[in-house]
């Protein structure tokens, strides 16, 4: 039978993998990149070495030779290159900022990026910080939406999936020298703050039945259990995330109703894939409040893998 179970963590498609300014956690059709770049203004002075007395040039002559020199411009700040490949850890990954070089595609990765473009840092008129609110929450809602087109499947494929968008904007030193641009990324999450390489073509790859299994979200034991662990599918696991129960947007029902919102669904689902269909095991989680309010909007049915 069934077993009523804790609430889930923050593994989803509708919930970020961290905290990150303004955001809570790919997305995708063409692959731009965009480059920023920033022109200096020219200046001139007086010398005032240059001598006060009287010239004694004729008037037709008095005019000082044009200068040869340039005005000094800015030098161009380029975008990061997409597609590419990086090698990060599950800390660099969430965090907002990278400076890491990019590796090539057909060595060991973790990071793809697939999506780069220009961030909109003036409204109506007022230049605004690259980590203001504003800023940020460009990047926190077309990441994600980019994301959901790059790596396909639907809603429920990429919810039961351990594929998650990451994004990073330049460093606040690097915005006040031109830097524009936001980089969107998709990387898998192998088990707790723990990445898994990255491998073979990833564009589409939740729509495909191969993609769904080796992506697919897994666990180490019963939810409830205390050696319960989500790890990615493509690794030792003895159950599997199988469906979503999803709710409609609003206020938090309360723990009560989210909870039995899924005992039915999730029977009926772990009976479908259980090899004898009068006696099999399943279990659910159910959103809390808080991962409510960070956009997790769904609960999860497990069952025996």
């Amino acid at each position: 039978m069934g077993r009523r179970q804790p609430p889930f963590g923050v593994l989803g498609e509708d919930g970020p993998v961290t905290a990150r300014p303004v955001l809570v956690v790919l997305l995708l059709a063409a692959l731009t990149a965009l480059t920023g770049c920033t022109g200096g203004e020219g200046s001139s002075s007086t010398d005032p070495s240059t001598p006060s007395t009287p010239s004694t040039q004729s008037p037709s002559s008095s005019a000082a030779a044009p200068s040869s020199t340039a005005p000094p411009t800015a030098k161009p700040v380029p975008a990061p290159p997409v597609p590419a490949c990086y090698r990060l850890g599950y800390q660099e990954a969430v965090a907002p900022t990278n400076q890491a070089a990019a590796v090539g595609c057909d060595t060991r990765h973790t990071s793809v990026t697939f999506a780069v473009g220009r961030l909109d840092t003036v409204v109506d008129g007022h230049l605004l910080a690259v980590d203001s609110a504003r800023v940020q929450s460009q990047v926190a809602t077309t990441c994600p939406e980019r994301f959901a087109r790059f790596v396909g499947g639907s809603q429920e494929d990429r919810r039961l999936s351990m594929l998650r968008a990451v994004w990073f904007t330049p460093t606040v030193e690097a915005s006040d020298t031109g830097a524009a641009w936001y980089r969107c990324d998709v990387i898998a999450v192998a088990a707790d703050e723990k990445l898994a390489p990255l491998t073979g073509r990833l564009a589409g790859v939740l729509s495909t039945e191969a993609g769904q299994d080796r992506y697919g979200m897994c666990s180490t034991a019963e939810p409830g259990d205390p050696d319960f662990a989500r790890v990615i599918c493509s690794s030792g696991h003895s159950w599997r995330a199988i469906t979503t129960v999803p709710f409609p947007d609003g206020p938090y029902p309360g723990a009560d109703k989210v909870r039995e919102a899924g005992q039915q669904p999730c029977e009926d689902a772990a009976r479908q894939v259980a090899a004898d269909t009068l006696s099999f095991r399943w279990g659910y989680e159910w959103p809390t409040a808080e991962q409510w309010r960070a956009g997790r909007h769904y609960g999860l049915c497990w069952a025996p893998d």
